[in-house]
């Protein structure tokens, strides 16, 4: 495994006579943990190549995280809108990068307009890659800066946690609304 993809996780408070072993997480491991941590117990999504990293991951958190398939990204919004209307909890969804990212924008629209709060979380090409015209690259960030409070482009795995309870909070602070995080995919 490659170590850049590893970030290390910070271990709670523990009396000192107890023997702390440092563990490392993938960027799809350390995303599921900021879910949790977050308290979210329900995904929405819709997979394909960029964010199937983290698919591969949620298979070992499927006791935590219950993962909801739509048909269509499209659907995977809606249903987090819905979730955090009933709920009053932020919505997550998920979707792949080029048209699944761009299938959001309706959803985020609406989130926007009636103040849900979402957030939702786009895979996107190689780093290296970001520019070059890639395989189903699309420009997220400046797409769906009409549509969101605030979003943004991790190209780091360090970013993740950080990031997200920013993600999580200014989706839920002032007037609710949806957030867009886009992570590129590391090699």
């Amino acid at each position: 495994m490659n170590q850049q993809n590893l970030i290390p996780v910070a271990e709670a408070e523990r009396p000192a006579d107890t023997k702390v072993t440092p563990r490392t997480l993938t960027g799809a491991q350390a995303l599921l943990e900021c879910f949790l941590e977050e308290g979210v117990d329900t995904i929405f999504g819709y997979p394909g190549g960029a964010i199937m990293p983290v698919y591969d991951a949620l298979y070992d958190y499927t006791d935590r995280l219950r993962h909801i398939l739509p048909r269509h990204e499209q659907g995977a919004i809606h249903a987090a809108e819905g979730y955090a209307r009933v709920t009053r909890r932020t919505g997550v969804c998920m979707a792949t990068s080029g048209p699944g990212a761009m299938n959001l924008v309706t959803g985020l629209a609406d989130a926007l307009l009636d103040s849900t709060p979402l957030v939702c979380i786009t895979g996107q090409v190689f780093f290296h890659l970001l520019g070059s015209d890639a395989f189903q690259e699309t420009d997220v960030i400046n797409c769906t800066v009409p549509v969101t409070k605030w979003n943004y482009q991790i190209t780091r795995a360090s970013e993740i946690p950080a990031v997200l309870a920013k993600a999580f909070y200014v989706a839920n602070s002032g007037r609710p609304g949806p957030v867009v995080i886009d992570i590129t995919k590391k090699h």
